[in-house]
This record gives C-alpha cells, sequence and structure tokens, in this order.
C-alpha cells in the first residue's frame, strides 16, 4: 500500500532541478541599445528647438521669401561666385515683396535675409540627415526595443511632411502681382503647428526611454486619471494658443495696439471687422487676432491655475513639483506675452517670448508623463 502524500507536495524527480528566476525579461533582447537610441531622440529634440528658433526669427527679420525656389537637393549648396549672387537676387526682385517693400534693397541687404532662409532650410536637411541616419544604423543593428519602431519612424516621415508644408507656405508669398508681401498666416500656422507636433512626438520618446519598460509597466497601474487628463486638455489649450500666435507673427498683429490691458482704449479692439466674409477676420485682421490672442493667453492662465491646485495634492512629489514647474513657466510667458505687446514685439523679446512657449510646451509634457507614469518616492530612500 503506497504512502499518503500530501495534496501541496511537489510532483517532481528526485533528480529535477527547479529552474532559477530571470528577471528583467521585458527589456531583454532588442531593448540593448534603449539608452543610445534616447540620446539620439535627444539630439533630434535639440536641432527641431533650433529649427522653431531659427525658423521665428527668420520670419521676424522678413527673410523667408528670399528664396524663390524649392530645391531640396541642390540648394543645400548656397550661391558660389558673385554671379551666381546677382541671380538669387534678380528672381527676388521679380516678387511683390521686393517690388512693394525691400526696393531699397542692394545685393548686400539681400544676402543678410538670404543667409537666415537658406540657414533655415540648411538646418532642416541636417535634422532629416540625423534622424535617417540614427533609424536606419538602429534598425540595422536590431538595437530598436520591441514595439518601438514605428514610435521612432513616424517622427521622421513628420519631418519630410513638413519640408513640403514648408514650400507650401514659402509659395504663397511668393507671387508677383498679387500684392502678397508675406506668406499666408494659416499656412504659417500650420507650419509651426506641426513643428510643435513633431516637438512632442521625439520629448515623449525622450522621457519613456528614461526608464525600462518593467519600471513603466508598474507605474502605469498607478496613472493618475484625472491629472493625466487635466494635463492633456492643458496641452491642447496650449497648441490652440501656439497656433494663434503664429497667425499674430504672420500679420505682424503683435505689434498694432501697445496698450494693455486695453486695445486701443478700449476691452474690444475699434478695428476688429475690416473684412468681408466676416470669418476672414479671425485671420487676417490685426486687431481681432491680436484680442483673441490675449483672451486666450488669460482662459490658458486660468486653466493652468486650476491644474497647479489639483497637481499640488499629488502624492507622488515628482508629480507636484511637474505641475509647479509648469504653472511657474506659464505665468512667466503670460508676463513676456504683456511686454511683447507694450515694446511693439522687438526682435529680441519676441524670440526669447517663443523659446518660452518652447519651455511651456516641454513642461506640460513633462507634467503630462509624470501623472501618466508616476515615480514614487522610495521610502527607505527618504
Amino acid at each position: 500500500m503506497s504512502e499518503k502524500r500530501n495534496i501541496f507536495e511537489e510532483v517532481s524527480g528526485p533528480g529535477d532541478a527547479r529552474p532559477a528566476a530571470q528577471p528583467g525579461l521585458i527589456d531583454k533582447g532588442r531593448g540593448s541599445g534603449r539608452r543610445a537610441i534616447r540620446a539620439w531622440q535627444v539630439v533630434l529634440f535639440v536641432l527641431v528647438m533650433a529649427m522653431i528658433l531659427v525658423g521665428g526669427l527668420t520670419r521676424l527679420t522678413d527673410s523667408g521669401l528670399s528664396i524663390t525656389e524649392w530645391r531640396p537637393i541642390t540648394g543645400a549648396l548656397p550661391p558660389m561666385s558673385e554671379a551666381d549672387w546677382q541671380s538669387e537676387f534678380e528672381k527676388y526682385q521679380e516678387i511683390d515683396e521686393f517690388r512693394i517693400q525691400n526696393q531699397w534693397m542692394e545685393l548686400a541687404d539681400f544676402k543678410v535675409i538670404y543667409w537666415w532662409e537658406w540657414g533655415h532650410r540648411q538646418l532642416g536637411r541636417i535634422v532629416g540627415l540625423i534622424w535617417a541616419i540614427g533609424f536606419f544604423a538602429f534598425l540595422a543593428l536590431r538595437k530598436i526595443p520591441t514595439g518601438w519602431t514605428m514610435r521612432l519612424l513616424v517622427p521622421g516621415v513628420l519631418g519630410g511632411v513638413q519640408g513640403a508644408v514648408g514650400w507650401w507656405m514659402v509659395s504663397s508669398g511668393v507671387t508677383t502681382g498679387e500684392g502678397m508681401v508675406d506668406v499666408a498666416s494659416y499656412r504659417l500656422a500650420t507650419h509651426l503647428g506641426l513643428a510643435f507636433a513633431i516637438l512632442a512626438l521625439l520629448a515623449w520618446n525622450i522621457f519613456l526611454l528614461g526608464r525600462d519598460e518593467r519600471d513603466l509597466m508598474q507605474a502605469r497601474r498607478v496613472r493618475e486619471t484625472k491629472l493625466f487628463g487635466l494635463s492633456t486638455g492643458l496641452l491642447h489649450f496650449a497648441f490652440l494658443q501656439i497656433l494663434i500666435g503664429a497667425l499674430v507673427a504672420g500679420i505682424d498683429a503683435g505689434r498694432g495696439y501697445t496698450d494693455w490691458p486695453l486695445m486701443g482704449g478700449q476691452v474690444f479692439p475699434p478695428d476688429a471687422a475690416l473684412f468681408e466674409p466676416w470669418w476672414r477676420n479671425l485671420f487676417e485682421s490685426p486687431g481681432l487676432v491680436q484680442w483673441i490672442h490675449r483672451v486666450t493667453g488669460y482662459l490658458l492662465l486660468v486653466f493652468g491655475i486650476v491644474i497647479w491646485l489639483r497637481g499640488r495634492h499629488s502624492p507622488n512629489p515628482s508629480t507636484r513639483f511637474a505641475f509647479i514647474l509648469t504653472f511657474a513657466v506659464l505665468a512667466l510667458q503670460v508676463v513676456l506675452g504683456i511686454f511683447t505687446v507694450i515694446y511693439a514685439a522687438p526682435l529680441h523679446i519676441a524670440i526669447l517670448h517663443q523659446l518660452l512657449a518652447i519651455g511651456l510646451w516641454t513642461a506640460i509634457l513633462n507634467a503630462r508623463y509624470r501623472s501618466a507614469y508616476p515615480q514614487s518616492a522610495s521610502v527607505r530612500g527618504s
């Protein structure tokens, strides 16, 4: 008769050995390039940020229409002789911006605005090249973590689209006999909006690549859903304000009214309705566009206060700090926006306003990430 056995006794032979636990399998294999990929994404983020700032300076210096052709390959080389420079200048002399606004220009003056636009386009080529080298190198070496191929591909594809959108924008101002001396403001807004979208994708990749997948999976279980939703709303609201800011820049609306908090001594600008049909004023009336930008800024600040008050109660110190930082940058941006208006958008203040917009955009993304993947403080470490 066989012996009675405990129902919890392991049914294994005497020679069987239990396999040892192997931690970290989630990040094993093709994830070994995680740190290098993150560094590559940081480089791209810095370059795209530089692209936005150089693009802003190109707009503020009225240099964007100096190159009247789109030559993605051959345009990488600037004019190499005086004859080449003269040829480029003659092309510029044919468009409305020169005929109406810049007839005073000599070749030396033209070279200044040409270099701004050429530098902006050249920087775009560099961004595309660094993306392509990095992506295909990591792909060939099989270093891209599982599930990350599309995440790394999309910014590059959008970068190519951005080049086409950039020419679509410039072509709206390269006209003869139509009276255009600037690019279409709504096309400028599209161009800037896409740049900020690419910047957001790169920033999100950088945040996620800063922690391993196992850590992210654990953090996602304690997501602060309410803060994540509020920060997502703030991100969308800030994006809208960025687009409106591009409309302001596109028609030089920031220099129309320099009094604050009133506009021309009134709460509502006196010349808001200049065009027919009425909807054109939303894009082309300097007074109305600036008024919308102001009001949206006030509403954004109020929304930011609500989110800050909510975020400071997060149980996670890093999340609390992220929301405090976001509100601080937002408040500073509102103050800087007021100074930009009062001083009629001089070059140094206007570009600082744009730089701080990038800072605010990144701070909101960071707060959103911290609420989506909270990083709890260690009791033992504290």
